[in-house]
């Protein structure tokens, strides 16, 4: 394990990925559950999403663990998975089928600029203050999903500003005013007995301090009847949730999925546009995680950096990691899930100290039990991961002192960059406000030279992205 791992070479050891994992798993464990209910909408069968979720979460974090050696787990992202239902599905008409042939076709995508070196130009081409503002601007996205998680936001929305889709989701306006909730429920005394408690045992460095406080979050939740231990009566439905894998297995790749994308010829210019926003969107979810959390961190070092920009092959542990995430997608998408990413909640194992793929196989394994044990994992509320994410957020800010703010310059792609990045709750659309700002600065200055061309190809293809996002909806 130390020979495969190399845990001492990354300053580490097997008890401390141990906990990484496990916190990396219950971080992120509410997609086992969230992601079903999203995509049943669409008529997949809701039990075979379930174990389409899990089986692509554990297939993507072996292969990160296995092939690059780093701490990341992924599993079926949330925003892509809403744009697969309301807009894909509900909006454009595609069959679910369809759909998962998209997914599959965005996945291929991602591994071939992945093998072209696309994906690794794109992030050598990344100025050093951006890459500053994208790993400060997830450390305020991971924050605020903590505090939203945690139940202590809500928001107000004016009548006639919003839109009521099928499912019963709610669509806001730019009237929408979020504000503190009231402390007078449970919930939310257990949100802030938590934060409490997160930050005595971060400020005391205690080793396991994150562990530690989800364990102790769910235990205190039970006589605050927030937990419900009564759920803890198995899982059900378990049979009937592999029967159901049957119908989805292999659909994207059937008659009614990759055989019927491309039939109707006056659909093909949509299916394209829709597939490219697929692929756009999970390529800069993943390269702003690697860059946010991995530099700061180490898990990416100088040495692995010049091999990155330097070397052949998949010589650099960033260059294993994207290849791991561009077949996951792929995977997931034969299985009968959305695009697999890598996950962001990743951070709340790194910042338990997880350092080398140990960690991911930790996670990947208790994805596994979950299959089993459902019931278990449900009952950690979202109230003890929700300061997990929040400790993790705050670490990962320090990435802003590396930010000349005084000059405008830098300041202004960075300020965009790292703010949509949180309040449009989007790492893809953070990335892209910062490049194109970016090079509105550098025009202005009349230094457009100095913007490399990768920079300008990818901010033309995000420009590109959102008016065909306007298009198609």
């Amino acid at each position: 394990m130390e020979k495969f791992f190399k845990l001492k070479e990354n300053g580490t050891t097997v008890s401390t990925e141990i906990v990484a994992g496990i916190t990396t798993f219950f971080a992120m464990a509410y997609i086992i559950f969230v992601n079903p209910q999203m995509l049943s909408q669409t008529g997949i069968p809701f039990g075979a999403v379930f174990l389409a979720t899990i089986i692509a979460s554990v297939a993507g974090t072996l292969v990160m663990a296995l092939f690059a050696n780093v701490p990341y787990a992924q599993a079926p992202g949330m925003g892509l998975n809403a744009f697969f239902t309301y807009t894909v599905v509900f909006l454009l008409g595609f069959s679910w089928k369809e759909a998962l042939a998209m997914v599959f076709l965005c996945g291929l995508i991602n591994i071939l600029i992945t093998v072209t070196k696309v994906r690794k130009l794109i992030i050598k081409a990344i100025p050093s203050s951006l890459q500053s503002a994208i790993g400060g601007g997830i450390g305020i996205f991971i924050a605020y999903l903590g505090i939203k998680n945690a139940g202590l936001l809500k928001f107000t929305l004016d009548p006639g500003t919003y839109t009521a889709l099928e499912g019963g989701t709610v669509i806001g306006g730019s009237s929408a005013v979020p504000a503190l909730v009231d402390f007078d429920n449970k919930a939310v005394i257990l949100s802030i007995i938590a934060i409490a408690l997160f930050v005595i045992l971060l400020v005391l460095k205690v080793k396991g301090a994150i562990l530690i406080g989800i364990a102790a979050t769910t235990i205190i939740g039970i006589p605050l009847s927030v937990v419900n231990v009564s759920d803890l009566s198995g899982t059900t439905g378990l049979g009937e949730s592999f029967s159901q894998l049957g119908t989805t297995f292999g659909a994207a790749l059937g008659a009614d999925g990759l055989g019927s994308l491309f039939s109707d010829a006056s659909r093909i210019p949509l299916v394209l546009m829709t597939i490219f926003a697929f692929s756009l969107s999970d390529t800069f979810d993943t390269i702003g995680t690697f860059v946010g959390t991995g530099k700061r961190t180490g898990i990416f070092d100088a040495a692995d950096e010049k091999a990155l920009q330097e070397g052949t092959g998949f010589k650099s542990k960033m260059d294993k990691a994207l290849f791991a995430d561009s077949v996951a997608t792929s995977i997931g998408a034969i299985f009968g899930t959305s695009n697999t990413t890598t996950y962001v909640e990743s951070a709340a194992g790194i910042g338990a100290g997880g350092r080398t793929g140990l960690t991911s196989v930790v996670t990947s394994l208790l994805f596994l039990l979950s299959i089993f044990l459902g019931p278990i994992v449900n009952i950690v509320p979202p109230q003890a991961t929700a300061p997990a994410l929040i400790s993790v957020g705050i670490m990962m800010m320090s990435s802003f002192k590396e930010i000349n703010w005084t000059d405008l310059d830098e300041a202004i792609p960075a300020f965009f960059a790292s703010i949509f990045m949180a309040f449009c709750y989007s790492i893809s659309y953070g990335i892209a406000a910062g490049f194109i700002f970016y090079c509105i600065v550098k025009i202005c200055k009349g230094e457009a030279k100095k913007i490399h061309p990768i920079l300008w190809v990818v901010t033309g293809l995000f420009v590109l992205n959102f008016i065909v996002l306007a298009v198609i909806q």
